[in-house]
Protein backbone atom coordinates (compact mmCIF):
# COMPACT_ATOMS: atom_id res chain seq x y z
CA UNK A 1 0.00 0.00 0.00
CA UNK A 2 1.76 3.33 -1.06
CA UNK A 3 1.68 5.80 2.11
CA UNK A 4 -0.64 8.56 1.62
CA UNK A 5 1.73 11.88 0.59
CA UNK A 6 1.35 15.01 2.23
CA UNK A 7 1.60 18.46 0.72
CA UNK A 8 5.05 20.07 1.58
CA UNK A 9 3.54 23.25 1.84
CA UNK A 10 0.89 22.33 4.11
CA UNK A 11 3.15 20.33 6.26
CA UNK A 12 5.54 23.43 6.68
CA UNK A 13 2.46 25.83 7.12
CA UNK A 14 0.98 23.58 10.43
CA UNK A 15 4.45 22.49 11.87
CA UNK A 16 5.52 26.58 11.56
CA UNK A 17 2.26 27.37 13.25
CA UNK A 18 2.45 24.58 16.20
CA UNK A 19 6.16 25.22 16.42
CA UNK A 20 4.90 28.87 17.58
CA UNK A 21 1.34 28.75 19.15
CA UNK A 22 2.42 25.06 21.00
CA UNK A 23 4.85 26.83 23.55
CA UNK A 24 2.39 29.70 23.73
CA UNK A 25 -0.32 28.24 24.68
CA UNK A 26 1.52 25.74 27.28
CA UNK A 27 2.81 28.90 28.79
CA UNK A 28 -0.54 30.28 28.91
CA UNK A 29 -2.25 27.41 30.52
CA UNK A 30 0.78 27.52 33.11
CA UNK A 31 -0.20 30.98 34.23
CA UNK A 32 -4.02 30.43 34.09
CA UNK A 33 -3.74 27.29 36.29
CA UNK A 34 -1.07 28.38 38.58
CA UNK A 35 -0.92 32.35 39.52
CA UNK A 36 -4.08 32.57 40.53
CA UNK A 37 -4.40 32.04 44.96
CA UNK A 38 -7.18 33.13 47.30
CA UNK A 39 -9.28 35.53 46.55
CA UNK A 40 -8.08 36.03 43.01
CA UNK A 41 -4.60 37.65 43.92
CA UNK A 42 -1.59 36.17 42.52
CA UNK A 43 0.58 33.49 44.44
CA UNK A 44 3.63 35.44 45.57
CA UNK A 45 6.17 33.17 43.37
CA UNK A 46 4.42 34.92 40.12
CA UNK A 47 4.74 38.18 41.28
CA UNK A 48 7.41 40.91 39.44
CA UNK A 49 7.98 44.02 40.93
CA UNK A 50 5.91 46.98 38.17
CA UNK A 51 3.81 44.43 37.20
CA UNK A 52 1.19 46.70 37.22
CA UNK A 53 2.68 49.58 36.39
CA UNK A 54 0.82 49.70 33.35
CA UNK A 55 -2.18 50.10 35.47
CA UNK A 56 -0.98 54.00 36.32
CA UNK A 57 -0.26 54.43 32.56
CA UNK A 58 -3.71 53.58 31.76
CA UNK A 59 -5.39 55.32 34.15
CA UNK A 60 -3.68 58.60 32.97
CA UNK A 61 -3.93 58.13 29.08
CA UNK A 62 -7.89 57.42 29.80
CA UNK A 63 -8.23 60.96 31.48
CA UNK A 64 -6.02 63.08 28.71
CA UNK A 65 -2.80 63.08 31.24
CA UNK A 66 1.04 62.79 30.41
CA UNK A 67 2.95 59.65 31.57
CA UNK A 68 5.84 59.88 34.22
CA UNK A 69 9.22 58.53 33.39
CA UNK A 70 10.16 58.26 36.90
CA UNK A 71 10.29 55.26 38.57
CA UNK A 72 7.42 53.93 41.04
CA UNK A 73 7.81 54.15 44.74
CA UNK A 74 6.93 51.20 46.93
CA UNK A 75 4.38 52.44 47.65
CA UNK A 76 2.72 53.62 44.35
CA UNK A 77 3.91 50.09 42.57
CA UNK A 78 1.64 48.59 45.92
CA UNK A 79 -0.84 51.13 44.93
CA UNK A 80 -1.66 49.47 41.40
CA UNK A 81 -0.95 45.54 42.40
CA UNK A 82 -4.13 46.94 45.10
CA UNK A 83 -5.80 48.60 42.41
CA UNK A 84 -6.24 46.08 39.38
CA UNK A 85 -8.46 43.51 40.91
CA UNK A 86 -10.49 46.48 41.96
CA UNK A 87 -10.60 47.19 38.38
CA UNK A 88 -10.85 43.73 36.71
CA UNK A 89 -14.16 42.44 36.18
CA UNK A 90 -15.18 39.59 38.32
CA UNK A 91 -16.79 38.03 35.67
CA UNK A 92 -13.15 37.92 33.76
CA UNK A 93 -10.69 37.54 36.35
CA UNK A 94 -9.74 34.08 35.60
CA UNK A 95 -9.90 34.36 31.63
CA UNK A 96 -7.02 34.03 29.44
CA UNK A 97 -7.07 37.50 28.64
CA UNK A 98 -6.37 38.46 32.29
CA UNK A 99 -3.88 36.43 32.59
CA UNK A 100 -1.59 38.25 29.96
CA UNK A 101 -2.97 41.65 30.97
CA UNK A 102 -2.30 41.30 34.83
CA UNK A 103 1.45 40.05 33.95
CA UNK A 104 1.67 43.19 31.50
CA UNK A 105 2.03 41.42 28.60
CA UNK A 106 -1.40 42.76 27.08
CA UNK A 107 -0.20 44.67 24.24
CA UNK A 108 -2.75 44.43 22.27
CA UNK A 109 -5.58 45.59 24.73
CA UNK A 110 -7.91 48.55 24.90
CA UNK A 111 -9.15 50.63 28.04
CA UNK A 112 -12.68 49.48 26.75
CA UNK A 113 -11.93 46.31 27.78
CA UNK A 114 -11.67 46.72 31.73
CA UNK A 115 -14.73 49.11 31.26
CA UNK A 116 -17.29 47.55 33.80
CA UNK A 117 -20.50 46.68 31.90
CA UNK A 118 -23.46 45.98 34.69
CA UNK A 119 -25.70 44.37 32.04
CA UNK A 120 -23.21 41.78 31.14
CA UNK A 121 -22.34 40.59 34.87
CA UNK A 122 -26.45 39.95 35.00
CA UNK A 123 -26.33 38.37 31.96
CA UNK A 124 -23.54 36.13 32.57
CA UNK A 125 -24.41 35.38 36.22
CA UNK A 126 -27.82 34.16 35.09
CA UNK A 127 -26.72 31.86 32.22
CA UNK A 128 -27.01 28.25 32.31
CA UNK A 129 -23.23 27.29 33.31
CA UNK A 130 -24.99 27.61 36.68
CA UNK A 131 -27.29 25.14 37.91
CA UNK A 132 -29.08 26.61 40.90
CA UNK A 133 -30.60 29.50 41.92
CA UNK A 134 -28.62 28.93 45.24
CA UNK A 135 -25.02 28.64 42.94
CA UNK A 136 -25.94 32.10 41.56
CA UNK A 137 -26.03 33.58 44.64
CA UNK A 138 -23.63 32.22 46.16
CA UNK A 139 -21.31 33.79 43.09
CA UNK A 140 -22.83 37.32 43.58
CA UNK A 141 -22.48 37.08 47.54
CA UNK A 142 -18.40 36.32 46.94
CA UNK A 143 -17.96 38.26 43.91
CA UNK A 144 -19.32 41.29 46.18
CA UNK A 145 -17.40 40.33 49.69
CA UNK A 146 -14.18 39.99 47.70
CA UNK A 147 -14.76 43.89 46.86
CA UNK A 148 -15.54 44.86 50.38
CA UNK A 149 -11.95 43.48 51.67
CA UNK A 150 -9.63 45.08 49.04
CA UNK A 151 -11.83 48.40 49.69
CA UNK A 152 -10.44 49.28 53.11
CA UNK A 153 -6.56 48.35 52.04
CA UNK A 154 -6.84 50.30 48.88
CA UNK A 155 -7.80 53.29 50.32
CA UNK A 156 -5.66 53.52 53.32
CA UNK A 157 -2.78 53.38 51.01
CA UNK A 158 -4.11 56.08 48.49
CA UNK A 159 -5.00 58.27 51.23
CA UNK A 160 -1.09 57.85 52.00
CA UNK A 161 0.03 58.43 48.80
CA UNK A 162 -1.64 61.27 48.35
CA UNK A 163 -0.62 62.71 51.23
CA UNK A 164 3.25 61.83 50.13
CA UNK A 165 2.53 63.78 46.21
CA UNK A 166 1.14 66.47 48.13
CA UNK A 167 4.29 67.15 50.09
CA UNK A 168 6.04 66.21 46.89
CA UNK A 169 4.39 69.13 45.14
CA UNK A 170 4.90 71.55 47.79
CA UNK A 171 8.80 70.17 47.52
CA UNK A 172 9.50 71.32 44.05
CA UNK A 173 9.87 74.72 45.06
CA UNK A 174 12.44 74.24 47.17
CA UNK A 175 14.69 71.90 45.07
CA UNK A 176 17.83 73.72 43.49
CA UNK A 177 18.04 73.42 40.11
CA UNK A 178 15.24 71.83 39.16
CA UNK A 179 15.40 70.87 35.19
CA UNK A 180 11.92 70.92 33.33
CA UNK A 181 11.89 67.80 32.53
CA UNK A 182 12.08 66.74 36.24
CA UNK A 183 9.29 69.05 37.39
CA UNK A 184 6.97 67.19 34.16
CA UNK A 185 7.63 64.47 35.03
CA UNK A 186 7.27 64.65 39.11
CA UNK A 187 3.67 66.55 38.17
CA UNK A 188 2.66 63.60 35.55
CA UNK A 189 3.57 60.92 38.16
CA UNK A 190 1.35 62.93 41.22
CA UNK A 191 -1.68 63.35 38.28
CA UNK A 192 -1.11 59.12 37.41
CA UNK A 193 -1.33 58.60 41.20
CA UNK A 194 -4.47 60.66 41.40
CA UNK A 195 -6.28 59.29 38.19
CA UNK A 196 -5.56 55.52 39.51
CA UNK A 197 -7.13 56.37 42.92
CA UNK A 198 -10.35 57.96 41.10
CA UNK A 199 -10.44 54.58 38.08
CA UNK A 200 -10.75 52.67 40.89
CA UNK A 201 -13.58 54.76 43.11
CA UNK A 202 -15.63 55.11 39.56
CA UNK A 203 -14.99 50.74 38.81
CA UNK A 204 -16.59 50.59 42.03
CA UNK A 205 -19.51 52.31 41.24
CA UNK A 206 -19.88 50.38 38.06
CA UNK A 207 -19.25 47.11 39.86
CA UNK A 208 -22.10 48.10 42.59
CA UNK A 209 -24.60 48.97 39.75
CA UNK A 210 -23.70 45.59 38.33
CA UNK A 211 -24.30 43.29 41.68
CA UNK A 212 -27.50 45.62 41.81
CA UNK A 213 -28.53 44.56 38.46
CA UNK A 214 -27.65 40.91 38.84
CA UNK A 215 -29.65 40.76 42.19
CA UNK A 216 -32.62 42.37 41.17
CA UNK A 217 -32.75 40.31 38.19
CA UNK A 218 -31.84 37.37 40.44
CA UNK A 219 -35.28 38.11 42.48
CA UNK A 220 -37.96 38.15 39.85
CA UNK A 221 -36.03 35.21 37.88
CA UNK A 222 -35.45 32.99 41.16
CA UNK A 223 -36.45 34.30 44.16
CA UNK A 224 -34.62 32.59 47.38
CA UNK A 225 -33.36 33.82 51.06
CA UNK A 226 -30.12 34.15 49.78
CA UNK A 227 -31.72 36.99 47.89
CA UNK A 228 -32.04 39.37 52.32
CA UNK A 229 -28.14 38.42 52.87
CA UNK A 230 -27.31 39.79 49.55
CA UNK A 231 -28.82 42.73 49.84
CA UNK A 232 -27.32 42.88 52.92
CA UNK A 233 -23.76 42.71 51.71
CA UNK A 234 -24.09 45.04 48.56
CA UNK A 235 -25.34 47.50 51.15
CA UNK A 236 -22.13 46.84 53.06
CA UNK A 237 -20.04 47.29 49.77
CA UNK A 238 -21.92 50.88 48.49
CA UNK A 239 -21.50 52.31 52.44
CA UNK A 240 -18.39 51.90 52.03
CA UNK A 241 -17.32 53.27 48.66
CA UNK A 242 -19.51 56.20 50.37
CA UNK A 243 -17.35 56.30 52.83
CA UNK A 244 -14.54 56.04 51.03
CA UNK A 245 -14.66 58.96 48.16
CA UNK A 246 -11.35 60.79 48.49
CA UNK A 247 -11.35 62.21 44.66
CA UNK A 248 -14.44 62.23 42.34
CA UNK A 249 -14.47 59.09 39.81
CA UNK A 250 -12.07 59.23 36.90
CA UNK A 251 -13.46 60.96 33.68
CA UNK A 252 -12.57 59.32 30.41
CA UNK A 253 -11.77 61.52 27.62
CA UNK A 254 -13.25 60.73 24.39
CA UNK A 255 -9.75 60.69 22.55
CA UNK A 256 -7.97 58.07 24.73
CA UNK A 257 -8.76 55.26 22.12
CA UNK A 258 -5.45 53.96 22.59
CA UNK A 259 -3.94 51.57 24.95
CA UNK A 260 -1.04 52.51 27.56
CA UNK A 261 1.13 49.52 25.36
CA UNK A 262 1.09 51.27 22.27
CA UNK A 263 4.04 53.35 21.83
CA UNK A 264 3.63 56.76 23.98
CA UNK A 265 5.38 59.95 23.14
CA UNK A 266 8.52 60.36 25.24
CA UNK A 267 8.93 62.74 28.06
CA UNK A 268 12.64 64.41 28.53
CA UNK A 269 14.41 63.83 31.22
CA UNK A 270 16.10 67.58 30.57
Amino acid sequence: MRARSRSPHRSNLCSGRNRYLGPAFASLLLLAGCASGDFGRVRPTFVSDDMHAWVGTEAARMSGEPTSRFPLTDDERLLRDLAYPLIAPAYDRFRWFAVLAEYGTGRVFFPDWWAYDRFDYGIRLMSDRYRSASARYAVLTDDIRNDIVRVDPFFALARRVLDMDEKREKGLTYISELAPGERANALARVAENRCVIQWVHRSLLERAAAYRFALERLVIAEPAPAAAEAERILGQLQSRIVENRILPPLRIETAHARSAHWPRPEMALK
